[in-house]
């Protein structure tokens, strides 16, 4: 190597600017502090989740009645203990930089507990609803062949899918992990919907890509949207010292059997769609619509000429992409 191709004398002084860094800004780093959850830990829980939700479509394949129990004997524990590790981890994250830290280990360490046993305990019903949200997607969308299709590539499933435990351990109390399940799902499908969301049974995101659903978002049954649509926020209500102000009603709701089409925006805490409804592509609205109305933007004026010959009239429109 030549001597110029490495930092040299310069490695101990661009050390202490890092390191230096490091301390003049405190949020952009976590040292001398122990407890954090892990996302890679975390997104082994949502396997397993994924497998024990689908057995036989995802992880380990030839299942039959004869060896299912065996199957999830194996999965079980192996959740259980990754889940009280994290859910403490969780809960100490939380509060380590309260006075009486040591005191509190012993009580998180009982709350990751008692959390896991009531999460894993909603796991059949979570199954339940997902069944059906499998069932709604089916039924939805013309171009699916199978149940198993759906299941096996369908982003918007595995998006409600991973929602649906995210929202368990969101109700639960547990910080940071549910939205680190939730943007998991991001990440894989392009579909953001904040753990916080309530959501009804037989739930259907068409493509999916570039949904957002805000936290305060609240969902009915039998609802179906599709790719691109947000349902948003319109303004943060603040406090007198300009700090955003937590845990205020910020999203719409939407009430059973409403249909969203894609590009539209639908935004406000005290915004409702009421039930059956139907938002068009692309509208933008943030008032409420009363039951069984239909609403849609006058379509856009298309102006087509003929060809022309070269060098006469307007420049042609050529686009290289």
């Amino acid at each position: 190597m030549h001597p110029k191709d490495d930092l040299g004398e310069a490695l101990p002084a661009l050390v202490d600017r890092i390191v230096a860094s490091y301390f003049a800004d405190p949020r952009t780093q976590h040292i001398d502090r122990r407890h954090l959850p892990s996302r890679a830990a975390t997104v082994e829980i949502v396997g397993l989740l994924l497998e024990l939700t689908y057995p036989g479509y995802i992880g380990r394949m030839g299942l039959t009645r004869h060896n299912i129990r065996y199957h999830v004997g194996e999965l079980l524990p192996r959740l259980w203990e990754l889940l009280v590790e994290q859910l403490q981890e969780c809960l100490l994250s939380d509060c380590e930089d309260e006075a009486d830290f040591d005191r509190r280990r012993q009580t998180c360490r009982e709350g990751a507990v008692e959390a896991a046993r009531r999460f894993v305990e909603q796991i059949p019903a979570v199954r339940a609803m997902l069944a059906e949200d499998v069932q709604a997607a089916f039924d939805g969308d013309p171009a699916a062949t199978c149940t198993a299709e759906v299941i096996l590539a369908y982003p918007g499933v595995l998006a409600v899918t991973i929602h649906r435990y995210a929202h368990a351990l969101q109700r639960l109390g547990v910080p940071m992990m549910p939205r680190i399940m939730s943007e998991y799902a991001h990440q894989l499908t392009g579909i953001d919907i904040h753990p916080g969301a309530t959501i009804g049974r037989r739930f259907f995101i068409d493509h999916g890509t570039a949904v957002v659903i805000g936290e305060t978002t609240v969902i009915g049954d039998n609802c179906k949207i599709y790719q691109s649509v947000t349902l948003g926020a319109l303004s943060i209500p603040k406090d007198e010292r300009g700090r955003v102000i937590r845990g205020t009603k910020r999203h719409p709701t939407l009430g059973d059997g409403v249909t969203i089409y894609s590009n539209a925006t639908v935004l406000g805490g005290e915004t409702t769609v009421g039930a059956g409804s139907v938002i068009g592509g692309s509208v933008f609205m943030a008032k409420s619509v009363a039951p069984g109305h239909v609403v849609s933007i006058a379509p856009p004026v298309l102006r087509v000429r003929p060809p022309q010959a070269e060098g006469v009239g307007d420049a042609a429109i050529d686009w290289v992409i």
